[in-house]
């Protein structure tokens, strides 16, 4: 499975292929609202969901109409090896493609084990401390969930291992159709939290790119070799470090030189580590042009 550490990290908003909404209902207030869910993913299912140069996570948006975003491959959700996925939209559009998501890695977790294809799996949802009480409840919610949707649902405790840490795990085991019911009727309860829905910002500014964006010039007639062939080294390179990379088109220099301009946007980290690889790309053409 081909990981892809790309500047599909935090992806553009999807254009909605979508039919008109039917005619509002009562209750379709909450399912209106702009809403958001969270969950772990290991770094392999990662790699799957963004696809081959974007394609996957690019067709879920497309499709579902949400936006899709996931930390870092170096970002990890503490006490875990696994990065976050979060998905935000209208609550249709986020359950929308948690079922695109989802059905994708148990399509392959079945092809790469060859085990039946009703076997229960696991996954867990990062739940804010103070939106958990409306899950919970006394108790009763979560036994209603558990029995209408047949799926296990168990609240981690709250853990002060990791200071400032203010999220708990929902781990929730059942086939894909039992975790949809089970993640549907958890958003839905959360929705009504008002609480909840303003915590989405914060996690935005936690997966969105520290913006950080360097312009660097390299001569026209290396661009090529920063490119490489169908786009393979700018690929490996924004992968790797997990940096943007943008040139700028045919014609259009750094002011004053037939430099083209090459924007790189990231993390101070990935800016640094871009950059490093492209003067490494120029410098060993140079080399060679020298011989």
């Amino acid at each position: 499975m081909e990981s892809t550490e790309s500047s599909y990290v935090s992806s553009p908003e999807a254009p909605r292929k979508r039919s008109p909404p039917p005619p509002k209902s009562p209750t379709s207030d909450s399912v209106e609202k702009a809403t958001y869910i969270r969950f772990l993913v290991s770094n392999a299912a990662a790699g799957s969901v963004i696809g081959k140069g974007g394609a996957t996570i690019t067709d879920f948006q497309s499709q579902s109409g949400a936006r899709i975003q996931l930390s870092r491959n170096y970002e990890f959700f503490p006490g875990t090896s696994d990065r976050i996925i979060m998905i935000s939209g209208t609550l249709d559009d986020v359950i929308k493609a948690v079922e695109l998501i989802l059905a994708k890695l148990f399509s392959e977790f079945h092809a790469e084990d060859g085990v039946d294809f009703d076997t229960r799996t696991k996954v867990r949802l990062i739940v804010p401390n103070s939106s958990c009480g409306s899950i919970i409840g006394k108790g009763a919610i979560i036994k209603s969930f558990i029995e209408e949707s047949q799926a296990g649902i168990k609240i981690s405790p709250q853990d002060n291992n990791f200071y400032g840490l203010n999220d708990r795990l929902v781990t929730v085991t059942g086939t894909l159709e039992e975790q949809i019911r089970a993640i549907d009727l958890i958003l839905a309860k959360l929705v009504e939290d008002p609480h909840y829905s303003q915590t989405m910002h914060t996690h935005f500014h936690m997966l969105e790119d520290r913006t950080n964006s360097v312009t660097i010039g390299i001569a026209d007639e290396h661009i090529g070799l920063v490119v490489g062939r169908g786009g393979r080294n700018i690929m490996e390179i924004s992968q790797v470090s997990g940096a943007r990379i943008k040139i700028s088109d045919r014609g259009d220099f750094m002011s004053g030189t037939n430099d083209r301009k090459i924007t790189i946007t990231g993390s101070q980290r990935a800016i640094c580590s871009a950059e490093g690889m492209i003067m490494q790309k120029v410098a060993y053409a140079s080399e060679r042009g020298s011989d």
